[in-house]
């Protein structure tokens, strides 16, 4: 996510600085943009020299002191709470005042996060779609303290990019993810129930709703870790027993089955095509 977001700022004219724990994910994240930006070169969306502009723009940033000058800072750390907070408890002493902090959380409360700030008012969720550069939604999320400043200039800078802005309000989850991953819970108690197959379930979703994934598949994609993150923050946020996750769900969480990234999940990724593993 971090690489996607630092590839749409970029074309748009952004400078960029790219920090993460491990090195090699930063210069993983670079061979990313460059990649995925010279595809969109080929095939004519962007020019050869916007191309080499924007990659320019974009420097590694080894520390979180070298991120001093920034006038805005999007955390994209894994969906956890507790690794978030951490993160930006250690961020804040090196940012300038007026900078604004931002949150990619998919669904976890802006409200809690910015409680671990020393500028709640200048904190707000700008929650990305996946991927990044394709995708052209954008969730903005006010926290309890978020001021009317940071919104009003977050809201340009997500123009400014070529993003579409929805306001959701401060709720576990906020709209798309408190929809989709619900859809995808109840998929997997279907293929739990036995009342379909993966490959059942998929084809039907698929043709039968048009949807351009099933949702299964979708879930791999996404992450069954991240898949079951986001279910237990709505299970414990909103206390409503339909939103408990799938047993089915925890059991392939376990095991390491976690989509794509682990080649395994409800598909099996390591043969020539992918493979239903129920």
């Amino acid at each position: 996510m971090g690489a996607g977001i630092a590839h749409v700022c970029a074309l748009a004219g952004y400078d960029v600085l790219l920090n993460d724990v491990d090195d090699e994910k930063i210069a993983a994240a670079l061979e990313a943009v460059s990649a995925n930006t010279a595809k969109q070169a080929a095939k004519g969306t962007i020019s050869e020299r916007d191309r080499s502009a924007a990659l320019a723009r974009i420097k590694p940033a080894k520390d979180l002191s070298d991120l001093a000058p920034s006038d805005l800072v999007i955390e994209t750390a894994t969906e956890s709470e507790e690794v978030k907070q951490d993160l930006l408890r250690a961020l804040c002493p090196h940012l300038k005042p007026g900078a604004i902090i931002a949150s990619n959380s998919s669904s976890i409360p802006i409200t809690r996060l910015a409680s671990a700030t020393d500028r709640p008012e200048q904190f707000i969720g700008i929650h990305f779609m996946n991927p990044v550069p394709l995708m052209q939604l954008v969730e903005l999320v006010r926290g309890i303290a978020t001021g009317e400043p940071t919104f009003e200039a977050v809201k340009t800078f997500v123009g400014k990019i070529g993003k579409t802005a929805t306001v959701a309000e401060d709720f576990p989850a906020f709209i798309v993810n408190r929809i989709l991953m619900s859809t995808i819970n109840e998929a997997i108690y279907t293929l739990y129930e036995g009342v379909g197959t993966v490959d059942s379930i998929d084809t039907a979703m698929r043709l039968g709703a048009n949807h351009p994934m099933g949702p299964l598949q979708l879930a791999d994609f996404i992450g069954l870790d991240t898949c079951l993150s986001i279910m237990q923050v709505l299970h414990d946020g909103l206390a409503d027993p339909k939103y408990r996750p799938c047993p089915l769900l925890v059991k392939y969480v376990e095991a390491g089955w976690l989509g794509r990234k682990a080649q395994r999940g409800f598909y099996d990724y390591r043969g020539e095509k992918p493979v239903p593993t129920r």
